[in-house]
């Protein structure tokens, strides 16, 4: 008999689910390891962010080009040779990118073709992209848990606030807060919640001029529903198991239905002039990584 564990649209965190998401602790230093050689992937590119705009640091000096204000003539500099240069100073962002990290019991979800649990996916991703945004000069923190930051060490403080907030098990959106505006904010989970709780949720994080990103992580059979015969669902969030009887008629339903949902959701998402980027944990997290690596890095210009 073909089965197959889906979220409910209520989600009650069952017993079994919140102790397997609390035993990340014990999985969390070799989740660590595997985000900081996804972050040296993305390394390269993201140096590239650095560039000349407002700032204190010296970047470098250029030539003077005719038709630009005198006063941008660094006449030191200058001095030393025949041409003029101007001082440019390093791009300096007055901004911060924030993280939350969906941890709630649907998450822990993993079917054969998978090659990682959907949390242990969102954990090295979030954790991944967050070292990398530091390493190119940004400050970094978790919604409603840290201060953004920039240290050299941001990946184990935000393992170390991760696994001490055991509230965060029971949530599946993120908690109530208003980043400034200009800030960025990286949404990682599966999303499975209902609608209309999402864009709550999101226009409160908007609300001052926030700029986000949705990573929607997804089990390939969440995605395909590759099933046939008879077949019984088991609800991961408390909810019991349902005989669906012929599951390939039962599946063109069910795909229907996501798919519905995600469009929904990408309309939600548009409507907050914010992204979504769909990342199923079949494929490297690297390329999910470099996605929203790019996505940030063009939002911040």
């Amino acid at each position: 008999m073909a089965t197959k564990a889906l979220a409910a649209e209520t989600r009650r965190p069952g017993r079994r689910e919140s102790e397997g998401a609390a035993a990340l602790a014990a999985r969390m230093p070799r989740l660590v390891l595997e985000a900081r050689q996804v972050s040296s992937l993305l390394a390269h590119g993201l140096h590239g962010r650095r560039r000349a705009g407002p700032g204190e640091s010296f970047w470098q000096f250029r030539p003077f080009v005719t038709g630009e204000a005198a006063a941008r003539v660094d006449w030191r500099r200058s001095a030393r040779d025949d041409r003029l240069y101007v001082r440019e100073r390093e791009w300096e962002a007055a901004h911060n990118i924030w993280f939350w990290i969906d941890r709630s019991a649907s998450m822990a979800f993993a079917s054969d073709l998978a090659g990682a649990s959907k949390i242990e996916r969102a954990l090295v991703l979030g954790l991944a992209l967050a070292d990398a945004f530091v390493d190119g000069g940004e400050r970094v923190g978790l919604l409603g848990l840290t201060r953004a930051r920039a240290s050299r060490g941001i990946v184990e403080h935000l393992a170390q606030a991760l696994v001490a907030d055991r509230a965060g098990l029971d949530r599946d959106l993120p908690p109530d807060a208003q980043p400034a505006r200009f800030d960025e904010v990286v949404l990682i989970g599966d999303f499975l919640t209902p609608p209309e709780r999402i864009a709550a949720s999101l226009s409160g994080l908007a609300a001052a001029g926030s700029r986000g990103h949705l990573l929607l992580v997804a089990d390939p059979i969440e995605e395909t529903f590759p099933f046939s015969g008879q077949a019984v669902l088991h609800g991961l969030e408390g909810a019991p198991s349902l005989d669906i009887g012929d599951a390939g008629a039962w599946g063109d339903r069910y795909r229907a239905r996501i798919a519905a949902h995600r469009d929904r959701l990408a309309e939600i998402v548009r409507g907050q002039g914010w992204t979504l980027t769909v990342h199923r944990t079949d494929r490297p997290a690297s390329e999910a990584a470099l996605r929203l690596a790019t996505l940030v890095m063009a939002r911040g210009g």
